[in-house]
C-alpha cells in the first residue's frame, strides 16, 4: 500500500490556488491550503482541504506546518500578481512575491520536499518576444516580473545546492470560475464583468489593441496540479495556457456578449504596459500530452454564469502606494479623490 501524498497550497483559497487543490484531491493528495485572505475567499477553499489562515510571510508559522505535515510537494501560488501596479508598490511587490517565496523555498529543503512546483508569470519574458519561448533570454519590464524571475532563480539554485527539484509554470491571463472580480488592477475579464453588472463602461487602457491570450482556468490547474506525476517535468520550465491571442478590443466585445450587456467601452490614456504578450506551448505539450482546450468565447460564457449567481463585488483599491510619480492618470485621479474624500469630514466639522 502506497503512502497518501501530502501537498501545501499556498494562496489556496484565491482563484488559481483553489483548483489547483481541488485538482490535487480528485488525484488522493491530502491538501493543506495556507492563504492570508487578502484576495482570496474561504468558501474558495475544498471542503476536504484543511484551511490554515497566514502568511507566507510569517516562516515560524510555515515551519510549525512543515514539521506538523512532512509535505511531499510544495504548490506555491500564492501573490500579488498586479503587473502594471507593481512599480508603484515594489516593496510590497518584493516581500509578498519574492521574500515570501523565500520563506517556502527554506522550508522545503529544510524538510526534504519531493518537488517545489511554482507559478511565475509571462511578465519575466517582457516585451518585443512573442510568441513566448522557454529559452528565449528573460527580460521583464515590470517589478513584479523581476521578482517572479528571482525565484525561478533561486529555485535553481536550491536544486544545484541542496537538489530540491522544482517546476516552475509560466501561465499567461488566466481567468474563469472564482476568480475575484472586485479586483480593478488585475485579471481583465473579471473587471469587464464587475464593471457590466455594476452598470459602467468597461474601461480599456490604450487603443484596446494589445494583445494576450486569454486561458480559461480548467486548461491550466490540471496541468499544474498533475505535473508532480512526470519525472522528464523535474527541473523544468513551462509556459501553460491557451494558444490563440485576442485583442482586448475582442475581449471587450466577446465578454459582452456572455453577459448579455451592450459592449459600451471607455477609453482611457494608456499605461506602460508590453503590447503584445502570448507563448508558445510545444515544450509543455512535448512533455505533458497535447489537449483540448477552452475556446475564448465558451470560457467566457462559463465564467459569465458563475459572476452572474454571485454578483458584483465592490471594487478594492490598493492604497498603500510607494511612488506616486507617473501613474495612469485615472488611478492617480482615483487615489486623490478617495484622499479629498477622506479629508472631507475634518474639513467640515
Amino acid at each position: 500500500m502506497t503512502n497518501t501524498p501530502t501537498s501545501l497550497v499556498t494562496g489556496g483559497a484565491g482563484f488559481m490556488g483553489s483548483h489547483v487543490a481541488e485538482q490535487l484531491i480528485r488525484m488522493g493528495h491530502k491538501v493543506v491550503v495556507l492563504d492570508d485572505l487578502t484576495g482570496g475567499f474561504e468558501d474558495n477553499v475544498p471542503k476536504k482541504a484543511e484551511f490554515v489562515q497566514g502568511s507566507v510571510l510569517d516562516h515560524e508559522l510555515i515551519d510549525r506546518l512543515f514539521d506538523r505535515h512532512s509535505f511531499d510537494y510544495v504548490y506555491h501560488l500564492a501573490a500579488y500578481a498586479a503587473e502594471g501596479l507593481s512599480h508603484f508598490i515594489k516593496r510590497f511587490n518584493y516581500n509578498n512575491n519574492l521574500i515570501g517565496s523565500v520563506n517556502l523555498v527554506n522550508a522545503a529543503v529544510n524538510h526534504g520536499v519531493k518537488c517545489f512546483v511554482f507559478t511565475s508569470s509571462i511578465a519575466v519574458y517582457g516585451a518585443g518576444q512573442s510568441p513566448m519561448s522557454e529559452d528565449m533570454i528573460p527580460v521583464p519590464e515590470d517589478s513584479y516580473g523581476i521578482s517572479k524571475l528571482a525565484v525561478e532563480q533561486e529555485l535553481r539554485v536550491s536544486h544545484e545546492m541542496f537538489g530540491l527539484d522544482f517546476i516552475i509554470f509560466r501561465p499567461h491571463n488566466v481567468y474563469g470560475e472564482r476568480q475575484n472580480i472586485g479586483d480593478r488592477y488585475r485579471n481583465v475579464v473579471g473587471i469587464f464583468m464587475n464593471q457590466l453588472l455594476r452598470g459602467e463602461p468597461m474601461t480599456i487602457f490604450g487603443d484596446g489593441l494589445q494583445q494576450r491570450a486569454f486561458s480559461h482556468i480548467d486548461d491550466v490547474a490540471p496541468v499544474i496540479a498533475q505535473s508532480v506525476n512526470c519525472p522528464a517535468a523535474r527541473n523544468q520550465t513551462f509556459n501553460v495556457g491557451a494558444d490563440v491571442p485576442y485583442t482586448v478590443n475582442e475581449l471587450a466585445t466577446i465578454v459582452a456578449d456572455a453577459m448579455g450587456r451592450p459592449c459600451n467601452v471607455s477609453y482611457l490614456d494608456a499605461r506602460n504596459e508590453v503590447k503584445i504578450a502570448f507563448s508558445d506551448h510545444s515544450k509543455s505539450e512535448r512533455i505533458f500530452g497535447s489537449r483540448v482546450k477552452t475556446t475564448l468565447s465558451d470560457g467566457v460564457h462559463a465564467m459569465s454564469e458563475w459572476v452572474r449567481s454571485h454578483g458584483a463585488r465592490e471594487s478594492c483599491n490598493f492604497d498603500d502606494i510607494e511612488i506616486a510619480q507617473n501613474m495612469p492618470p485615472s488611478w492617480a485621479k482615483a487615489r486623490a479623490e478617495r484622499a479629498l474624500r477622506e479629508q472631507e469630514p475634518a474639513l467640515t466639522s
